[in-house]
């Protein structure tokens, strides 16, 4: 049986590239909530830094993240953040 898995994404915008950074997260956010195995897509500001963010994610299993990296929503992250933002994803399985 497939447990579900968290995603902590922290993407922090190269010098003058916050609010596209910023903007681009919005827009994904409704889309990836609406994906069947999405538990929880949030975005979150960094206090200590406004062009850092961090995403936190619940996917019903890896194969719904999987699912949703192939998603057009997705891909047009991806293709918007590329090159602008420091990024940095952690995958973890809750033991406890």
């Amino acid at each position: 049986m497939d447990q579900k898995l968290v995603i902590v994404a922290t993407l922090t915008a190269k010098p003058g590239h916050g609010a596209t950074l910023k903007a681009a997260l919005e827009k994904v956010v409704p889309p990836s909530r609406a994906e069947a195995g999405c538990h929880r897509y949030d975005l979150h500001a960094d206090n200590g830094n406004p062009d850092s963010f961090v995403m936190l994610e619940e996917w019903r299993d890896a194969a719904a993240l999987t699912e949703h990296e192939s998603t057009p929503h997705f891909q047009a992250l991806v293709a918007a953040v590329g090159g602008i933002a420091e990024i940095q994803i952690r995958k973890l399985t809750q033991i406890a």
